[in-house]
C-alpha cells in the first residue's frame, strides 16, 4: 500500500516536471532576461534533467534526487513562469485568442 502511494507520488511529480517542460519550452527565449530569470537554455536544461530524473523513479529505483527535480520544477512554476508570462506570449488586443 505504501508503495504505491509513494509510485502515484513519483508519477505526480513527473507529469508536474514534463508540463513544466513543455511550458518552458514553448515560452519565447527573449521573456527570460526581460525578467531577470536566467536564460532559457538554463530552465530548460534543468527541467528536462528533472523530468528524466522523475521518469526514472516511475521506473526503477533511482529516487533520491526526484526531490532535488521536484524543487527546480517548483522554482520554475511558482517564480519563473507567472514573472515570464506577463510578457511571454503573444497576446492580441483581446487577450491569448
Amino acid at each position: 500500500m505504501l508503495d504505491m502511494l509513494w509510485w502515484l507520488i513519483y508519477v505526480a511529480i513527473f507529469v508536474t516536471s514534463l508540463f513544466a517542460l513543455v511550458d518552458a519550452s514553448r515560452t519565447p527565449a527573449q521573456a527570460f532576461p526581460a525578467m531577470d530569470k536566467q536564460t532559457k537554455k538554463l530552465w530548460v536544461g534543468l527541467l528536462a534533467v528533472g523530468t528524466f530524473v522523475a521518469f526514472s523513479a516511475v521506473f526503477s529505483s533511482i529516487r533520491f534526487f526526484v526531490f532535488i527535480a521536484l524543487i527546480a520544477t517548483l522554482i520554475y512554476l511558482l517564480d519563473v513562469r507567472p514573472a515570464v508570462r506577463s510578457i511571454g506570449r503573444n497576446e492580441g488586443p483581446r487577450g491569448r485568442w
